[in-house]
């Protein structure tokens, strides 16, 4: 199947929902379709993806993925792991910090428990989302090195999904390029030449918290 990067302009926006309504405007060609499910990468791509399945008239469910932080450095990832198993590793950034085997299968042994935690937090007794057979859009408030992202594409590919849409605000040109050798589309509103940070292309980028997860989660789209 054609894969195909779609970009347009380079501004700012005022939060997470605003980014939402402008990303659904540029999937306006998904409305309606009878096999679409939109799912945001929890927690900052689900205001996100509430706004997109809003305007396309879909079904909308949370989409958990955890970053594998380096040990003793949590906050640099070398991997992620998503829902349903998918799981991505940068073995250059293991190989250079010296990350034995062992300490990455604790790491994910502990992420993967995190993740079960959440998903109960978020749905309770209610199952996640079934990707098979469908088109599935997933959304991000935006991409940086674009591991979660890259996890949560092989996750609902695994799933048998029949196609799937990386949908995000703003992101790095070439980590959008990067996943159109996975995603059958890869659609990116913004791709500041000057990209350092998600953040930095939003007036308010304050944390997504778990009540709000919920909230959205609760609320028909």
């Amino acid at each position: 199947m054609k894969r195909v990067l779609r970009r347009t302009g380079s501004g700012r926006f005022a939060d997470r929902s605003d980014a939402g309504r402008i990303l659904a405007g540029l999937l306006a060609s998904y409305r309606e379709r009878t096999d679409l499910l939109v799912l945001g990468l929890a927690r900052g791509g689900v205001p996100v993806g509430w706004q997109v399945a809003a305007a396309l008239h879909a079904p909308f469910d949370a989409f958990l993925v955890r970053k594998l932080g380096v040990p003793n450095w949590p906050e640099l990832a070398m991997g992620a792991l998503a829902t349903g198993g998918g799981l991505v590793l940068n073995r250059d950034v293991m190989r250079r910090l010296d990350v034995s085997e062992e300490q990455l299968q604790a790491t994910i042994r502990a992420e993967t428990a995190e993740l079960h935690r959440r998903e109960r937090a978020y749905r309770g007794d209610r199952p996640p989302p079934d990707p098979a057979g469908r088109t599935v859009i997933l959304v991000d408030d935006g991409i940086a090195t674009g591991a979660s992202m890259f996890a949560a594409v092989r996750a609902v590919r695994a799933a048998g999904c029949g196609s799937v849409v990386v949908a995000v605000p703003v992101g790095s040109e070439s980590t959008c390029r990067a996943l159109r050798t996975e995603a059958d589309e890869v659609l990116c509103a913004s791709t500041p030449a000057d990209f350092s940070a998600v953040g930095q292309m939003y007036d308010d980028f304050r944390q997504t918290g778990d009540d709000e997860v919920r909230r959205l989660l609760a609320t028909p789209t």
